[in-house]
């Protein structure tokens, strides 16, 4: 009887170490997929849109890249953006931002993440902000991103792009993808 408790006292041990070996090595693996900096940092954004634009947001007059025309994503968000023919859908003359943000879900936090626009910033007034300064991010490209405290870690003023794609790895394509700045974007060939 003592062999028989002792052998099952040794596998249930084994099956918790191996349970809990398992877990942390899942959460080392996610953690590092959400880490910041990267293009996986955007593995919750919703790489679709519905296509409205913030209110306030104004159309680029003589954009390098016009509505309609193609041009080839040189940046890399997310997988299968860099290289993957895109189509212009918008074109619009405004401030974007990368920013620094804890995710009101909880997440992990987001490090440098490209881009919000100056429309999307709460109360952000007329005038754009800049390096170092704080707003609330009033926008979910993420999940947990809307209501967002962030500091603001680049500022440009740019025109930036609402653009249609079919990445480069194969997955669905993506439309009214929001956004991409013109110096992420090349002639098309």
């Amino acid at each position: 009887m003592k062999f028989k408790s002792k052998f099952l006292m040794l596998m249930i041990s084994f099956a918790t170490a191996f349970f809990i070996s398992a877990c942390s090595g899942d959460q080392a693996e996610n953690a590092g997929k959400e880490s910041s900096g990267d293009h996986s940092s955007h593995a919750n954004m919703e790489h679709s849109g519905s296509g409205e634009i913030p209110e306030g947001l104004k159309n680029e007059e003589n954009p390098a890249y016009k509505v309609g025309s193609k041009a080839v994503i040189i940046e890399d968000h997310m997988p299968g953006m860099d290289g993957a023919e895109a189509t212009i859908v918008g074109a619009y003359d405004t401030v974007v931002y990368s920013l620094s943000y804890d995710p009101t879900n909880g997440g992990l936090r987001v490090e440098n993440h490209k881009w919000v626009i100056h429309e999307e910033l709460k109360d952000a007034g007329d005038q754009p902000l800049k390096a170092g300064d704080e707003a609330i991010i009033n926008t979910d490209h993420m999940e947990g991103m809307k209501g967002a405290k962030a500091v603001i870690d680049t500022a440009e003023q740019t025109t930036v792009y609402m653009v249609d794609f079919t990445p480069t790895d194969g997955s669905e394509k993506v439309t009214n993808h929001q956004w991409v700045t013109e110096s992420e974007l090349s002639s098309a060939k």
